[in-house]
C-alpha cells in the first residue's frame, strides 16, 4: 500500500482586516493584520515540521479585491515559504476576483510569473498534482460567478428564485463534470470549492461578503468519486457530512483569525489530511487566535456601578483580547458611572483593544416607546422602531446586535 499523501487545507486569510486593531510599531503595520500574518506563519510551520506534500487553499487571500502592495508582499512571503515545502494550489475566491473584467486578480501575479509550484485555479477544472508521496487528481471550482452561469442558460421572464435555481443547477452539471473527470484517475482524488452549500452554518462571512452568492446543493459535493472536498468561503469550521461514511468528509477549515465578536466563540485553524484512495484520516488543527471577549453586566440597581465593572474586569484574564463592555443602567447608576476609570481598569487588564462601550439605559415603558425621540441613541430609536412593526423578540435581538457592530465600527 501506498504511503499517504500528507495536505494542508486552508482558507479565508483575508489579510487587510484592521477592525480592533491598533498600530504595530515593530511593523509599521495594524496590529490585527499582524495577527492574520502571525497565524499564517503557524500554520507554515507546522506544514514544515510536518513534512507536507500538497498545499490547497481554498480561496479569499485579503479583505478587499484591491490589496494594498504591503498586504500583497506579506502574503506573497508565504505563499513562497509553502511552495518551497510542496506544490500549492491557490483557488480564486470572491475576494480575489478583480473589481472589473478587465483588471487582474489579487493572486493572478503568481500565474503571470508562472512562480514554480503553485497553479492559481481561476477555472473548473482537474489536474493530476505530482508529490514526493505519490499523485493526487485535484479538482478545482472557484467562486461562481453570477453573469459566466448565466451566459449558459435563457433567463428571460425568470423570477429571482427561478434565476437562481437555473444557475444551481448549472453548477451542479460542472461539478458532476469535474467528478467523472477525476473517477479515470486510480489516485486520491481532492475537490477544492469556494462558495456556500445549502445547510452550512454562517459565520461573520455575512459581514464582509462581495456579491451574491450561488449556493451549492451538498448532494453535489457528497460523492463517493471524491476523497475529501476542501471548502473555503464560510469562516466557521464544519463537516457537512460528518458520520457519514458512504461518502468523503466535506469540510470548511474555516478562517484562520477571528474576523469580530460575531466569530468569539469559534475555534480558527486549518485542517491536516492524510489522503489514500478510497480512505482519508483528517484533523482540524486550531490556531491560537486572538480572544474577543464580552463582559456583561446587570447595574440597574447599583448604587456603585464604577467599583462593579472593576472588580468584574479584575476578575477575568484579559490580557491580549479585544474587550467589549456591554451594561444595563439604570439613569440613576448611569449617573454614577466612570467610564474614564472603567477604562483605565481595562488598560491595566492590559486589553488589547477596547471596543466601543455599550449601554442600555433603562426608561419607563412610555419613555421607550411614545413621546420625544430626542436624546435617544441610534440603538433606541432602532429599537422603539422595531417595537412598533412588532418584530420577534429574537429576529429583534438579531437585528439590534447587527446594528450594534456597524455603530461600533462607524464611530472607530
Amino acid at each position: 500500500m501506498s504511503e499517504a499523501i500528507r495536505v494542508l487545507h486552508f482558507a479565508d486569510v483575508h489579510i487587510g482586516m484592521e477592525n480592533y486593531g491598533r498600530n504595530d510599531p515593530a511593523t509599521g503595520l495594524n496590529s490585527r493584520v499582524v495577527d492574520f500574518i502571525r497565524r499564517l506563519d503557524d500554520m507554515v510551520d507546522y506544514a514544515r515540521q510536518n513534512d507536507v506534500d500538497l498545499t490547497i487553499f481554498a480561496g479569499d487571500a485579503f479583505k478587499t479585491r484591491a490589496p494594498n502592495p504591503t498586504f500583497q508582499r506579506e502574503f506573497a512571503h508565504r505563499v513562497r515559504d509553502l511552495a518551497a515545502l510542496a506544490p500549492v494550489v491557490l483557488l480564486v475566491g470572491n475576494h480575489d476576483l478583480p473589481p472589473s473584467a478587465l483588471k487582474a486578480s489579487s493572486i493572478e501575479i503568481y500565474d503571470t510569473l508562472q512562480v514554480p509550484n503553485v497553479w492559481v485555479a481561476d477555472d473548473y477544472e482537474l489536474k493530476v498534482m505530482d508529490t514526493k508521496r505519490g499523485s493526487v487528481a485535484v479538482g478545482a471550482a472557484p467562486y461562481p460567478i453570477r453573469a459566466r452561469l448565466l451566459e449558459k442558460i435563457p433567463t428571460t421572464g425568470m423570477t429571482i428564485g427561478e434565476t437562481d435555481a437555473r444557475l444551481q443547477g448549472v453548477l451542479s452539471a460542472i461539478l458532476e463534470e469535474l467528478a467523472q473527470e477525476a473517477d479515470q484517475y486510480d489516485m486520491p482524488r481532492l475537490l477544492t470549492g469556494h462558495f456556500t452549500v445549502n445547510g452550512a452554518v454562517l459565520g461573520s462571512e455575512r459581514n464582509i461578503m462581495l456579491g451574491r452568492d450561488v449556493q451549492v446543493l451538498p448532494s453535489a459535493l457528497a460523492d463517493p468519486r471524491w476523497d475529501y472536498v476542501a471548502l473555503g468561503h464560510i469562516h466557521k469550521h464544519q463537516n457537512l457530512t460528518d458520520g457519514r461514511r458512504d461518502v468523503p468528509p466535506v469540510v470548511y477549515s474555516g478562517s484562520i483569525e477571528r474576523i469580530d465578536f460575531g466569530e468569539a466563540g469559534d475555534d480558527k485553524g486549518f485542517c491536516w489530511l492524510e489522503m489514500t484512495r478510497g480512505k482519508t484520516r483528517w484533523q482540524f488543527v486550531p490556531l491560537k487566535a486572538r480572544d474577543f471577549i464580552t463582559l456583561r453586566k446587570d447595574l440597574r440597581r447599583s448604587t456603585n456601578p464604577t467599583d462593579e465593572i472593576v472588580q468584574m474586569i479584575e476578575s477575568h484574564h484579559l490580557v491580549g483580547a479585544v474587550v467589549k463592555l456591554h451594561v444595563e443602567l439604570s439613569p440613576e447608576s448611569e449617573s454614577r458611572l466612570n467610564e474614564a476609570a472603567v477604562r483605565e481598569a481595562l488598560r491595566r487588564a492590559e486589553a488589547h483593544f477596547i471596543a466601543p462601550f455599550r449601554k442600555e439605559i433603562e426608561q419607563p415603558a412610555r419613555a421607550r416607546l411614545g413621546g420625544s425621540p430626542e436624546g435617544m441613541t441610534h440603538l433606541q430609536l432602532l429599537e422603539r422602531y422595531l417595537l412598533s412593526k412588532e418584530i420577534a423578540v429574537e429576529r429583534r435581538e438579531e437585528l439590534l446586535q447587527a446594528a450594534l457592530e456597524i455603530f461600533e465600527e462607524a464611530a472607530e
